[in-house]
């Protein structure tokens, strides 16, 4: 399960973030921050893998906050939430690294993607060599619901099946238990959790404890061990 810090100013927004982090049984939100000053203090000292910031706070901003970590070589991801929507901010934290960038007000939905991208380019980097299809689908320039799908599928469907994967416990769900979930068939379950498994977007494993036949397990991509 990935740690999460979010670093926002308006108590408000912050307790939106948390709850659209905690939506996703892959994060857990570990510490929430008012200023950059006091986030940067705690992880110097804590380990975290990914930082919700806000880029307009006192004491240090979320730009400041982000340079400080890189200067000082703590390796975390964030994302960026915040009003600060003029080139020169933007254009800055892009150069960082940001692994994305969300202007208020924005929707559940967009945060979520912010959240997948994360996830992306966790497992990308994770192994020792990294494939070009997994940088492939890093880089790819559409946004998830405008990437071209195999003829057949519909991205309703399949935003709906990924919903379901990323409520699936560690070990993963069979076809028939995410069929129940999506009420579809279970032939259009592993249709799209296939497609899914291809992308790099799902993982499948194979239980053999099941006592008769083995079953296969289906879930979301990304997760920490």
């Amino acid at each position: 399960m990935y740690r999460v810090v979010i670093v926002e100013d308006d108590p408000m927004v912050a307790l939106l973030n948390r709850t659209y982090v905690e939506r996703d049984p892959r994060f857990r939100v570990v510490q929430t921050f008012q200023d950059g000053r006091a986030a940067l203090e705690w992880l110097e000292q804590n380990p975290a893998e990914l930082a919700v910031l806000d880029v307009y706070m006192p004491l240090l901003t979320g730009a400041e906050l982000l340079r400080e970590l890189r200067r000082r070589g703590i390796g975390i991801d964030a994302v960026m939430v915040t009003a600060a929507n003029d080139g020169a901010t933007v254009d800055t934290l892009l150069k960082m690294g940001v692994v994305d960038y969300l202007v208020k007000p924005f929707t559940v939905e967009r945060f979520q993607q912010a959240l997948d991208t994360f996830c992306r380019h966790r497992e990308a980097v994770a192994g020792e060599t990294v494939a070009q299809s997994a940088l492939d689908r890093l880089f790819s320039s559409a946004p998830a619901g405008e990437r071209q799908i195999p003829k057949g599928l519909q991205e309703s469907t399949l935003e709906k099946v990924r919903a379901c994967l990323r409520q699936a416990p560690p070990q993963g769900l069979p076809s028939e238990a995410l069929s129940r979930a999506t009420g579809l068939s279970a032939v259009t379950v592993r249709r799209y959790v296939n497609y899914l498994v291809e992308r790099g977007e799902a993982v499948s494993t194979v239980n053999y404890d099941t006592g008769g036949r083995p079953c296969r397990l289906y879930r979301a991509a990304g997760g920490a061990e």
